[in-house]
């Protein structure tokens, strides 16, 4: 069934010949009925085998010739079969995202919390780029990398989940966390190469300035995407009571807006602010339609021609019917 499903005639007009099996039909039903002829006999049994016979074998001739006109027309249509292949050449983009796990990304302005939130709607954001290189790096009081680029997206999503606050000291080095992201594009040769810094404060840590990991990004073709993450006012920011335990309390929210502006405008990015989950979703998927990975398919067809087993079957039974004709039918008569 796959067979015959990927045939295809190169000269459908040859079956115009079909219409000769019906015409045929008519005319062979007309001569047979004028030949009828009674006949006055004292014992009919004696030539009733041989016309049974002679009747059948007629018949059975006439049916294998018109199979056979059918398949010669289907022979002279060319039938082919059709195998298509097709290869995907992508243009991917390489991705660093840098994820700022200090502590104020406890904060529960954002449902569960910012990091929590931040997390996963990274992981959807992954999900969404089968075709890119995407890595990790987190930072706080100081950056490292979490995962290096890698299109294995299920590795990076495990890692993803296994990011929380405290695998670093506290802070936040806004700057070394981009250094880090931009060193692991240094010898990137993707046709894009793009960092998503997302971060909830002030660069407060490190030893590289964020301006000046920004101009290195610049330098090597590195567009940075920034986004700020916190509502404006103030937030339930966690703290710790004299007993050990987590406690929550409003205070003041402080993003360096100015600074995470100019790292974008400089490396041709752009900033965004995010005061909730919703607000943080809509920026990732603006991002996404920014950053298309450019995707071209190849299509490629090759025919064989499958007029043969047509051919050989229509002659297959024109020896039939010659055999029926030359050996039966006279040996009856």
């Amino acid at each position: 069934m796959n067979w015959w499903n990927s045939i295809e005639f190169a000269r459908p007009e040859a079956f115009w010949l079909l219409v000769l099996i019906p015409l045929l039909s008519i005319w062979y039903t007309y001569k047979n009925a004028r030949k009828n002829a009674f006949v006055t006999h004292s014992n009919l049994q004696l030539i009733k085998s041989h016309q049974s016979l002679k009747y059948i074998a007629k018949h059975f001739l006439f049916a294998l010739e018109m199979l056979s006109v059918a398949l010669i027309s289907a022979a002279m249509a060319r039938p082919q079969s059709s195998s298509e292949s097709r290869e995907v050449v992508t243009e991917g983009i390489d991705i660093v995202l840098a994820l700022d796990i200090s502590g104020s990304m406890l904060a529960r302005d954002f449902k569960p919390n910012r990091l929590e939130a931040s997390r996963e709607l990274a992981v959807d954001f992954i999900s969404k780029r089968p075709h890119d290189r995407i890595g990790l790096v987190i930072f706080a009081g100081e950056s490292f990398t979490q995962c290096p680029l890698t299109t294995d997206h299920n590795v990076l999503k495990n890692l993803f989940h296994d990011v929380d606050f405290g695998m670093v000291k506290d802070g936040t080095a806004i700057g070394s966390g981009l250094a880090v992201s931009v060193n692991r594009l240094r010898t990137s040769e993707a046709k894009s190469k793009v960092v998503i810094l997302l971060t909830d404060g002030v660069n407060n840590a490190g030893d590289v300035p964020p301006l000046t990991a920004a101009q290195i990004a610049q330098k090597l073709g590195i567009t940075v995407y920034t986004v700020g993450v916190g509502t404006t006012g103030t937030a339930p920011m966690p703290a710790r009571t004299i007993d050990g335990r987590i406690t929550y309390r409003d205070e003041k929210v402080y993003i360096d807006e100015e600074t995470l502006e100019k790292i974008s405008d400089m490396t041709g990015g752009k900033y965004f602010r995010a005061e909730n989950s919703k607000q943080l979703e809509e920026i990732y998927s603006l991002i996404d339609d920014m950053e298309k990975t450019k995707i071209d398919v190849i299509e490629y067809s090759r025919k064989k021609e499958e007029y043969l087993p047509f051919a050989a079957a229509a002659g297959l039974f024109l020896i039939l019917s010659f055999f029926i004709k030359t050996m039966v039918i006279k040996q009856v008569i």
